[in-house]
This record gives structure tokens, sequence and C-alpha cells, in this order.
């Protein structure tokens, strides 16, 4: 992690994503730059929180374990997100890893200065409630699917969803298999086996750790239109 306060670059991702909208007088608060290389942990389930993170440039990763000690994907995050709205405000530790897939950049406010100011700032505060109720929505709108649905039902959901121009639909879009799998609750083994079997029907052609979507219709039918947002 590299950190910076220089004035001009911190200035120039402030006016891109309008963060003055977000602050009652942001000349007020003290800001830093946060860089992190690809592949770097940003955050680790578990740790003490010590402040929020704005990310500006770049890619992470959100994953949370689970009591075997595999991870579960959450989501891909992109310029703007917010991390550690969940945390400051329930006051618990670091609930999901985030890592760095590409060089990224965070405005990161200390955890001090958020607590004494920021948290008697309605314009941070309707900031941080926009960005948790999103978070919620599409966790719990995952969760019921993930539940409720069987496993052909929600992979045709994921890829209909990934197809659409929506934000959630970004956030969990992969071409790899292990994570298209943990992101709609199965098995790497399970959906192979799913993805030979609709292969098989025409709806999928397979090529080797890939495969092409061939009948959007089909899957919109085993999908009972339902999506993951």
């Amino acid at each position: 992690m590299k950190v910076s306060f220089e004035n001009d670059q911190i200035e120039s991702y402030c006016n891109q994503f309008q963060l003055e909208r977000m602050f009652s007088d942001i000349d007020s608060i003290p800001l830093q730059l946060r860089t992190y290389e690809k592949n770097e942990l940003i955050l680790q389930e578990g740790d003490d929180l010590d402040g929020i993170y704005l990310q500006v440039k770049g890619q992470t990763k959100v994953t949370t374990s689970v009591e075997t000690g595999k991870s579960l994907l959450l989501r891909f995050c992109y310029p703007f997100s917010i991390f550690g709205d969940i945390e400051i405000i329930q006051k618990v530790p670091i609930q999901s890893q985030v890592k760095a897939l590409a060089d990224t950049c965070f405005i990161f406010i200390d955890k001090q200065t958020v607590e004494k100011s920021l948290l008697n700032d309605c314009r941070f505060l309707n900031e941080l409630l926009h960005h948790l109720s999103y978070k919620l929505q599409t966790c719990t709108s995952a969760s019921r699917i993930n539940l409720l649905a069987s496993v052909e039902e929600r992979f045709a959901i994921y890829l209909l969803t990934t197809r659409q121009s929506n934000d959630f639909g970004r956030e969990i879009q992969s071409q790899n298999i292990p994570e298209i799998a943990s992101v709609i609750g199965t098995t790497p083994r399970h959906l192979n086996r799913l993805i030979q079997k609709l292969s098989v029907s025409g709806t999928l052609s397979k090529k080797r750790s890939s495969f092409i979507v061939l009948d959007w219709n089909e899957l919109d039918r085993l999908s009972n239109g339902l999506r993951y947002y």
C-alpha cells in the first residue's frame, strides 16, 4: 500500500465523483489517497477497521469465509464503492475480505474523523444509507434466490442478470467457473455437470473451460422471470 497526501490527485478524484456533495465541509476533512497493487489485500475479515474507504479507481474482489475455511464470493466492486460503512455503523470488526484485482485507489478517511465529525453530518449519513440499502437489497435478493431456486434456475438467473446492463450484474459477472459456482451457491463440480447438461440440450455450447449461450429464450424460461437484483 502507498499513502499519499497529494492535493492535486485527491482533488481530481473528488471532482470526478463529486465528493463535495457527500460532505457538508469537505475542506475540513483530512483525506488520504491509498493505492494498492494487483493482488494486494486491502481489508482482512476479522481485523479492526481503521477508517472509511472510498474506491475511486480499479477493481476489487469481496469475499467472506465460512467455517470450513472456504471463501464465498460476494461481488466485484468498481468505482464508486464504499467500504467500512457496515463496520462503522454497527461497531464490529471487518466483515469481509477485500482484495485488489488491479491497481486500485481509495480516498481514505480515518476512523476518528468519521466518528467525531462525519457521523453528525447529514450528507455523509445519507450517502452511507444509500450504499447500505443497495447492499441489503442485492444480498437479500441473492440469498432468497439461492435458498429457494434450484441450481439450474439459479444458473439461468445468473446468466440473464449478468447479461443486463445493471450494477449488480456487473458486480457478480465472472468467466471463472468456481467463482460463478460460489455466487449461485453450488460447487464447481455440480455446475460443470449442469453446463454439460445444458450443452447437450443445445442451450449452451461448451468449450473446454468456457461456454457460449446459444438459447437465451430457454434460459429465460428456466429462470421463471427472476434476477439477482
